[in-house]
């Protein structure tokens, strides 16, 4: 009797303990805070009234703001792949292989760690919602790069913001209606409020105020009347678009007694996208002077951290996330090194600061060479206009950049100079090279070939000119006039190929046909004229420098036995043959 006793004691101690180690685990997964990524694309420094801006209205961000911690002295890339690429990664982003914005420069590396993975193999659910642009095709993609849930664009920028199809996953799907940024961020809200016992780390990436310039008349004629130009009031009513819906997203944290526990990061991608207010930083856009590469980071966590307050610390894109791992203390799996450091020590006041560092700077389109750039030591400052010309400045004394010290410090002029050299030349080689576009992965069984990521021969041209995103390919006109794409097949086998095209007239059979490396391997389908320039194109506000867009027919004209390893894909004209063609790219299918 007495050893049965022992034993329901024993059993009942052991129940007790489960139940208590159950409650521990459920709470501590419960006190993880929720992260909220909010990164906007084109929105300078001087594009809030925070920062001194009369003539815009962000009532929302200003509230958020002067209660965040600010990061004074922060920056990012001059263009926005490559802010992208560092922010995600925590690292450089010639290291990542990203260098450019188009032509396939712009694709991250799939072995890259991101803050998606990161946060995944810690037990977050990971999402994104709006603009990619760190490679099209998995395992490039943010499926690929660790993000579960994905709505949104993988491209550079969009053609149309009104009513459009949206990425879903590996999937196109209608958008919900309406403007693109109310879509997306109530998909986020949408998101966030699943009941779901994992705490959230959401990447909301906002298309605007980048182009093409469009935003409801509401938000247009407000600043319109005030006198802006057509631009800056779409512009402006842009931001302050997008102000309205960060405030929909805070006001349902808010509801959902979320708010105090979440951490809420806010920045945008480079300087603003034309002149306009900038505070009295020189440079824009594109440019490696402080206003094209200095933006706003507000951070908060009401829970943990103490409010309204500045961190003037020399800090940029790369910092984000080693800070959000210091800050969490989460578990960064693989061996790639970081660039950036860990803010946390900072954050969260155990130190006034983190001492000396520097921070490199870098716009050189996708080609082998390191200038445009600059070094930041958070008192001077070289930039690198061009080969053996170089300005430096004290920003501290001179934050306009106006005064050059180069002739009357030589010295420090030479030591950035060539500590700039000795950095990018060791970060050389993962950058520059133009990938091949991955095949047969089963997670992506229908693979794109967009237009922009071809090599063109002959008259070919894209019909932008350069051939940004969702540009598409015209001037058919001379005999071996082609596009290749380079192909990496993982998985050997057969796959349809399908075509996605305009045309104002029948093609006949053999005026195209299709090579696979040296070997001719289908030339014997016709295509149908066909008309799709019927989409609405009179949303825009300004002339804008995009291509316009347009419905495009897809229609299966071969198949295709694929070895794995590298191939190249080539449609050529076969003979001459001047047509209104127009090729919007290939889709390739496993069968």
């Amino acid at each position: 009797m007495r050893k049965r006793i022992v034993y329901f004691i024993y059993i009942f101690a052991l129940l007790l303990f489960a139940s208590c180690q159950s409650q521990e685990e459920d709470s501590s997964t419960k006190a993880k805070p929720n992260v909220l990524l909010i990164l906007t694309d084109d929105q300078g420094w001087g594009d809030f009234g925070f920062h001194g801006n009369d003539s815009i209205s962000t009532p929302h961000l200003d509230a958020f703001a002067q209660q965040a911690v600010r990061f004074t002295n922060f920056h990012v890339s001059p263009v926005c792949a490559p802010t992208r690429a560092s922010l995600l990664t925590g690292r450089y982003h010639q290291r990542t292989g990203t260098s450019w914005v188009t032509h396939r420069k712009e694709v991250m590396r799939s072995q890259e760690y991101t803050l998606a993975e990161l946060f995944a193999d810690n037990g977050y659910r990971t999402a994104l919602f709006g603009k990619w642009h760190n490679g099209e095709q998995y395992p490039n993609d943010p499926n690929g790069q660790g993000f579960e849930e994905f709505v949104g664009f993988k491209a550079g920028h969009w053609n149309n913001y009104f009513n459009t199809k949206l990425d879903s996953n590996q999937t196109q799907i209608e958008s919900n209606g309406g403007y693109i940024i109310d879509d997306l961020t109530n998909r986020a809200i949408d998101y966030i409020q699943k009941e779901e016992a994992p705490p959230f780390f959401c990447y909301l990436s906002i298309n605007t105020p980048h182009s093409p310039f469009q935003v409801p008349d509401v938000y247009f004629d407000k600043y319109k009347a005030m006198g802006l130009t057509d631009k800056n009031a779409c512009v402006h009513g842009m931001v302050e678009n997008i102000d309205d819906n960060f405030g929909k997203i805070v006001a349902a944290l808010d509801k959902m007694e979320e708010l105090d526990n979440t951490i809420i990061l806010y920045l945008t991608d480079n300087g603003p996208n034309g002149n306009r207010y900038n505070g009295n930083m020189r440079g824009r856009k594109g440019s490696v002077y402080e206003g094209g590469t200095r933006v706003p980071l507000w951070l908060s966590w009401p829970a943990a951290l103490e409010g309204d307050r500045d961190i003037a610390d020399l800090s940029g894109h790369i910092d984000v996330l080693p800070t959000l791992i210091g800050l969490l203390g989460l578990e960064k799996k693989g061996d790639l090194s970081l660039d950036g450091l860990n803010f946390g020590p900072v954050l969260k006041g155990e130190e006034a600061s983190l001492g000396d560092r520097v921070f490199y700077t870098q716009f050189n389109s996708g080609k082998e060479q390191l200038y445009p750039g600059a070094i930041n030591t958070g008192q001077y400052k070289l930039v690198m206009n061009r080969q053996n010309q170089a300005e430096l400045y004290d920003l501290q004394q001179d934050p306009g950049e106006s005064r050059d010290l180069k002739e009357s410090l030589p010295s420090i002029a030479e030591e950035l100079s060539q500590q700039y050299i000795n950095a990018f030349k060791e970060m050389k080689p993962t950058s520059y090279q133009r990938p091949p576009i991955p095949l047969g992965y089963p997670q992506s069984p229908e693979v794109h070939l967009p237009a922009p990521e071809a090599s063109l021969t002959g008259e070919a041209a894209f019909k932008g000119g350069f051939g940004w995103a969702n540009d598409y390919i015209i001037d058919w006109s001379e005999k071996g006039d082609a596009a290749t794409w380079l192909l990496e097949v993982v998985e050997p086998g057969s796959y349809t190929i399908e075509m996605l095209y305009n045309a104002d007239q029948d093609i006949e059979a053999g005026i195209f046909g299709f090579h696979l490396n040296d070997e001719v391997i289908a030339g014997d389908f016709a295509l149908s004229a066909y008309d799709g320039s019927d989409f609405e194109n009179d949303l825009d506000r300004v002339k804008r420098g995009e291509v316009y867009e347009y419905n495009w027919r897809r229609v299966e004209v071969g198949q295709i036995a694929l070895e794995e390893g590298m191939q190249e894909l080539t449609i050529q004209l076969q003979e001459e043959k001047k047509s209104r063609f127009k090729l919007k790219g290939l889709v390739l299918s496993k069968m």
